[in-house]
């Protein structure tokens, strides 16, 4: 089972909200999960991310891949908390 960390949508039409989620490859976007480690709103200027760092550092150690919007997230908000 390979897993992957992505963003999962959520939110009614032209208001999209994502959550930031650890699921399993094969499964679709909005489909089954296995934790969810964050949420991520564009709505916001600058866009909103939270992130629970200790899991996602957990299923990156694991060998969770995440995708490239997740992993500029997760750059994103690191650099946030460190500047904070």
């Amino acid at each position: 089972m390979a897993l992957v960390i992505r963003l999962r949508r959520h939110g009614a039409r032209k208001k999209p909200y994502f959550r930031i989620v650890v699921a399993d490859s094969r499964s679709p976007r909005d489909g089954r999960f296995v934790a969810q480690i964050g949420s991520y709103d564009p709505a916001f200027d600058p866009p909103k991310v939270t992130l629970k760092a200790d899991a996602a550092e957990h299923w990156l150690k694991s060998g969770a891949l995440p995708s490239e919007t997740v992993r500029k997230l997760i750059k994103q908000a690191t650099s946030a908390a460190q500047s904070a």
